[in-house]
Formats: structure tokens, sequence, C-alpha cells
């Protein structure tokens, strides 16, 4: 049965209400997926701290107001918002004209962009430990440099 504000898991009761509404909406998609609610909590959790973070305040705005409705339903009209796919990519750290990038394999655009590219590996290595894949460390060629497996 998928989770709404009136019924979710209590690891969430303390976060936010749009990084709540997000972790549920996200943890929803993965329970379609088939994932399991114990790997999908925490990983809708990490996820929606992240988005929360990347978020603009009418992102943010637009999450708080979902109804328990929409919550229920995955959001296919724009799938971004809930991406459970990616949630068994690699995280790749690739050369950005910023500095240096943590992108999901197959995402549109970086979850986050460092200054320095240890911090965008620490990063990676950290989101690909949750996830259980890999971190996939780039050269400013494009070319792998290393690539760490997380496999569970």
């Amino acid at each position: 049965m998928p989770w709404d504000t009136q019924d979710y898991p209590d690891s969430l009761k303390n976060l936010d209400t749009a990084v709540r509404k997000k972790a549920i909406t996200i943890a929803n998609g993965m329970l379609h997926e088939g994932y399991e609610e114990g790997r999908a909590i925490p990983i809708a959790t990490e996820q929606a701290k992240e988005w929360y973070s990347n978020a603009s305040e009418e992102d943010i705005n637009k999450v708080k107001q979902m109804t328990d409705k929409e919550l229920r339903t995955r959001d296919e009209e724009n799938p971004q918002n809930s991406r459970p796919e990616l949630m068994e990519k690699g995280e790749h750290v690739i050369a950005h004209e910023d500095g240096w990038a943590v992108q999901a394999e197959d995402a549109k655009q970086p979850s986050e962009v460092f200054e320095k590219k240890e911090e965008a590996v620490s990063r990676a290595k950290e989101i690909a430990e949750n996830k259980g894949t890999a971190a996939i460390i780039h050269k400013q060629d494009g070319s792998i440099q290393e690539n760490i497996s997380y496999n569970k």
C-alpha cells in the first residue's frame, strides 16, 4: 500500500515537510518498481535530502502542496522527480564547467557540482555506498580513472 501524509514510515517523521513528502513520493515509486520497504526507505530519504539541497523555492513549494492522492500516485508526467531506476545506476564524477560534478549514470543533469574533485569523489562514494552501486571517477579528458564497487 502506498504511503501518504497520514501513513508513512516512522523514520520520516522528523524530516522537513518538503523532504518528507519528496521521500514518500520516491519511496512509493520504488515500491511500485519492486523494491523492498527496508531498502526503499533509506534510499528515498537520502535522495529527498539531496533533492532538497538543490531544489528551487518553487519546486519545494510544489512538493509541500502535494495532496495525499498525488503522493500515492507515481509521477509519470515528470519522472525526474522520482527516478527509482537511477537507484541502480553508478555515480559518476565528471569534469564540469564549474568544477567537478556527481551524476548518476543516465541522469539528465548532475545532482551536485563541487569546486574540488576530492569533494565530488567523496560525495559520489557516499551516495554509491548508500545505493549499493559503484562510484566511477573520470579524468579531466573523460576517461575512467577509477571504478569503486559498493555492490551489496
